[in-house]
């Protein structure tokens, strides 16, 4: 499977990632988790020991001029818009758990809109390959956009989760993901609801979101809170909360087309 998580940030959309991540490896199947927020914090969630060392891919100056034939930092001039990029979850991304192991993306900063750029287009090349070549699972913890996947991979994502809480501006950026998800062929739209804490947060998402289906509520856990705030896997959380979280696994799982 290939899923994409997205969200306004603070949503929980890396717990929710890294939950996934551990799930499915823990299923037997082989998981490359991807941090494709530039605030990257999914080693953090994944447990990783010194995650914050973790060189992001857009900061491997050498890596990227070696693959696009230019100088990292430019704008403007020729280099190759096909680098290779096979090699490169085998090559830079870090063990975590048995079947599981992380890549870091990074964000590529740029002065205006629609950079092209040998950074990005490495990026892209890379998340091109990982949705349409890789035999595994593929999660990506993306910002609250969608800017890493394309049209020429928007077909092949199995599911793209919009994380979202009991909360107005929360539900204003899942629409703009929603919109921004159906411009580029992205079908399979679901969304899952953090930070529960009665069913009138339950029903007020619902009804606010009531063209996307749910794959499941997570309650308003502190055990939650409190592994993001020490930035580590959160496995000291209530019994309702592991049950809400793999029965969204289960869910999620379904999606998948049998024929693969």
């Amino acid at each position: 499977m290939k899923i994409a998580v997205s969200g306004k940030g603070g949503v929980g959309k890396t717990t929710l990632s890294a939950f996934l991540a551990r799930w499915f490896a823990e299923q037997g199947t082989s998981v490359l988790a991807i941090d494709a927020d530039p605030d990257a914090n999914l080693g953090h969630a994944l447990g990783v020991a010194d995650a914050a060392a973790i060189t992001p891919l857009s900061q491997m100056k050498a890596l990227i001029a070696e693959r696009t034939e230019s100088v990292p930092g430019s704008f403007g001039g020729f280099f190759k818009m096909n680098p290779k990029v096979d090699d490169l979850p085998e090559k830079i991304a870090v063990p975590c758990a048995p079947g599981l192991r992380l890549m870091v993306m990074g964000g590529v900063k740029k002065g205006g809109t629609g950079c092209v750029c040998p950074e990005s287009v490495l990026l892209k090349n890379l998340v091109h390959h990982l949705i349409l070549r890789r035999d595994e699972v593929v999660i990506m913890d993306m910002e609250a956009g969608i800017e890493h996947l394309g049209r020429g991979t928007s077909k092949a994502v199995h599911a793209l989760i919009i994380v979202v809480e009991p909360g107005r501006r929360s539900i204003e950026t899942a629409l703009k993901i929603q919109q921004l998800a159906a411009d580029i062929g992205i079908a399979n739209m679901t969304v899952v609801g953090n930070k529960i804490r009665n069913e009138k947060d339950r029903a007020f998402l619902q009804s606010s979101l009531n063209g996307l289906s749910f794959l499941g509520f997570i309650p308003f856990d502190e055990g939650l809170i409190e592994a993001d705030c020490a930035g580590v896997f959160a496995d000291h959380i209530d019994e309702a909360t592991q049950k809400a979280l793999e029965a969204i696994a289960e869910n999620l799982r379904r999606l998948q087309p049998k024929s693969e």
